[in-house]
């Protein structure tokens, strides 16, 4: 019984803990920046000429979604 409830316990932590659903395509998505995911605010900054830190914090002060952040990563131009 232990083991079930141990079991299961990670099992809830393994499901909330994933930033971005790889199962999830689509539109949906593609409008957020995966902050967990390394490489997407890697490409995030590559695009907009901007340093992996200031996405970091771009992401961190207006959240993950991609249109408000493009248009704030434009101001820092």
């Amino acid at each position: 019984m232990e083991l079930l409830v141990t079991l299961s316990i990670l099992q809830v932590k393994e499901e909330t803990s994933m930033a971005d659903n790889k199962s999830k395509r689509g539109g949906a998505d593609r409008r957020q920046v995966a902050a967990g995911e390394g490489y997407e605010v890697s490409y995030f900054a590559r695009k907009h000429g901007i340093t992996k830190d200031q996405a970091e914090g771009l992401i961190k002060k207006i959240g993950n979604d991609r249109e408000k952040l493009n248009a704030a990563a434009a101001k820092l131009k």
